[in-house]
């Protein structure tokens, strides 16, 4: 059971020496493209939702369209990102076959932070995060998206904040995760004022 503690504490855990996240030759993307908002992200979400649930039936505990698509007319990364929860993220085994099965591939597994698997799909073009029950970072995905559609401000801070990290990024020849280094502080206050109205701090 998450106390608040455990949902306002963030990890900035590293892979340890040695060890990459990636998966079968995968890497991080380059040529960020932020995209005007499309009406459509909410179908495709609903078509990849109806995919995920009918490989996996049961065993999906819970299942969420997060990030910055699932927020009504917000500019965006053209990817659906969706959190999956399932009763042990590490029983690979468990879940992976079913979805590679369905069209989606494991490209970033990394045990050191939250137990974080990642699955890719083409068409629509989707992130699928992997989470175990009792895991803070899904239910923080929750939290941001719900304020971010009620507060206008924060979606401009936020979407200024996205377009400069992805221009300088591409200006870097940098990859993915420096883009979201770049926009990281921004998130981080945008959290803490609603962890704040939520009563999750002081």
């Amino acid at each position: 059971m998450l106390d608040p503690a455990d949902i306002v504490r963030f990890s900035d855990t590293p892979a340890p020496e040695g060890a990459s996240p990636w998966v079968g030759g995968a890497a991080p993307a380059r040529d960020i493209e932020i995209v005007p908002p499309d009406p459509a992200w909410p179908e495709r979400f609903a078509a990849l939702e109806t995919r995920i649930r009918a490989a996996l039936g049961e065993r999906v505990l819970a299942l969420e369209h997060v990030g910055s698509t699932s927020v009504p007319g917000f500019a965006a990364k053209p990817i659906i990102d969706i959190d999956l929860t399932v009763a042990d993220g590490a029983d690979e085994p468990a879940y992976v076959p079913a979805l590679e099965a369905a069209g989606f591939t494991l490209r970033v597994r990394e045990p050191w932070w939250y137990g974080h698997r990642l699955l890719g799909a083409d068409d629509p073009r989707a992130f699928v995060h992997v989470w175990s029950p009792d895991t803070p970072e899904p239910v923080r995905h929750v939290i941001f998206r719900d304020w971010l559609r009620g507060h206008p401000d924060d979606r401009a801070e936020y979407a200024a904040a996205k377009h400069a990290a992805a221009e300088a990024a591409n200006a870097h020849g940098e990859d993915m995760m420096s883009y979201n280094d770049r926009k990281q502080d921004v998130i981080r206050a945008i959290y803490a004022r609603a962890f704040r109205a939520a009563g999750l701090l002081g």
